[in-house]
């Protein structure tokens, strides 16, 4: 997973042996790839002979991980819903390949410890178009736009990821557009809605790792309109 990866990364320099082909961070990542995390090389991560391969429950198949468990490799599983979530998997993982506690996980924990107390909004969080999809229930993502001030309208719906249209949903503020997994911009999503719309960066949005640190202040910034 991108997120654990770059954490991994930036903590343990020189720990990693591999990664997927969609672990963008840090940029001069120089490890084997492996496909991705829908699609990995289950063959390619065994040959790697890894002491650890690090998952998300959300982001890799149960086949994949169970045929990486029965090859005889050790497999840590993460699963995160909230930031709170977030920041303490990323310090047991640390903890575990003996990374000890970073100072890029000490400064997210105090970026996003005090509580938001300003004005609420009302928003839709697309993922996806064609057909479009975007947040619904219980994920990370939702709870850091929380934490920000800005309600998920879908939060609500049975799925996680529910398909939805632009035309027929709930009254909403704003339309928060990530330019990851979908890179929505200026020309490729607003024009969709007709309220107001944020365009944000999806890593910060969505990754919990070292960009956590700063994404309070980013998507701050990004939100306000």
């Amino acid at each position: 997973m991108p997120s654990l990866t770059e954490a991994v990364a930036v903590s343990a320099p020189g720990v990693l042996v591999g990664a997927t082909a969609y672990c963008s961070h840090p940029a001069d990542l120089d490890v084997a790839r492996i496909g991705g995390t829908k699609n990995p090389d289950v063959a390619a991560v065994i040959a790697l002979a890894p002491d650890l391969v690090l998952a998300n429950e959300e982001e890799n198949r149960p086949e994949d991980l169970a045929a990486l468990a029965d090859a005889g490799l050790a497999v840590d599983v993460t699963q995160v819903r909230t930031v709170p979530e977030g920041l303490d998997e990323l310090g047991r993982i640390l903890e575990r390949i003996g990374a000890g506690s970073p100072a890029w996980l000490a400064a997210a924990r105090a970026a996003w410890v005090q509580p938001y107390d300003g004005p609420r909004r009302r928003a839709v969080v697309p993922i996806w178009r064609r057909p479009w999809m975007a947040l619904g229930r219980d994920t990370f993502a939702g709870d850091l736009l929380a934490r920000l001030g800005v309600d998920n309208v879908l939060a609500a719906e049975p799925e996680r990821y529910p398909r939805f249209d632009p035309t027929s949903l709930p009254p909403l503020d704003l339309a928060v557009l990530p330019d990851e997994p979908y890179a929505f911009a200026a020309g490729d999503g607003p024009e969709a809605f007709a309220v107001a719309s944020a365009l944000v960066s999806g890593r910060h949005l969505t990754w919990y790792g070292p960009s956590l640190a700063e994404a309070r202040q980013v998507l701050t910034r990004q939100l306000a309109l």
